[in-house]
């Protein structure tokens, strides 16, 4: 289990000045945006405009903050994603446009190479717990969203707050609990594609 600060993570202005990157994890380990296998990170977005074009690579994009987001595709068909709605998952080379809402938002971005690596995310919140893991995926992430998040593996406690994180190799024995009401984190499940 690797707990990712959110003090410790880097945070990077777009080249456009329309937002900022902030990197959670990548494997390999400081690959390119060219060279990943997979990436998992949080956007601050300001104003509308392009999504950046990932050839070969699936992502799922949930908003964390803000009013929300439109995603206005190349091909006509728009998605309205809120702060309620569910992780949308989408192929990151179909030309998309983000129009907000009304006002910036945070979302959080995980994304996949097409062939080597699948993902899954899945919003849970402190009325679901305790959660006891039996997802099958060879790494588990967790994004706290709130306070007070507890991880438990057999001796080994680890408290995460808003904007932590936990990498996990393996969720066998993995107890999550949350002492606080109405506490949110983000569980992403990466696995190798099966012909990879």
């Amino acid at each position: 289990m690797r707990i990712i600060r959110a003090s410790a993570c880097r945070t990077m202005p777009w080249k456009n000045g329309g937002g900022t990157t902030t990197e959670i994890a990548a494997h390999p380990p400081g690959a390119s945006l060219d060279g990943f296998d997979w990436r998992i990170s949080m956007a601050h977005v300001g104003v509308d405009g392009p999504f950046s074009v990932f050839p070969g690579i699936d992502r799922t994009l949930s908003v964390l903050t803000g009013r929300g987001i439109v995603l206005a595709f190349g091909d006509g068909e728009s998605i309205l994603l809120e702060p309620s709605a569910e992780p949308y998952p989408f192929a990151a080379d179909r030309p998309v446009e983000g129009r907000l809402v009304d006002g910036p938002i945070d979302d959080l971005n995980v994304m996949t190479r097409r062939g080597r690596w699948l993902h899954k995310v899945t919003r849970l919140s402190g009325t679901e717990l305790p959660i006891q893991f039996e997802m099958t995926g060879t790494v588990v992430v967790l994004v706290a969203r709130s306070d007070g998040w507890m991880i438990a593996r057999q001796e080994r406690r680890e408290t995460l707050a808003t904007g932590d994180s936990a990498l996990l190799e393996s969720v066998e024995g993995v107890v999550l609990t949350n002492a606080r009401e109405g506490g949110e984190i983000f569980v992403i499940e990466l696995s190798a594609a099966p012909h990879a």
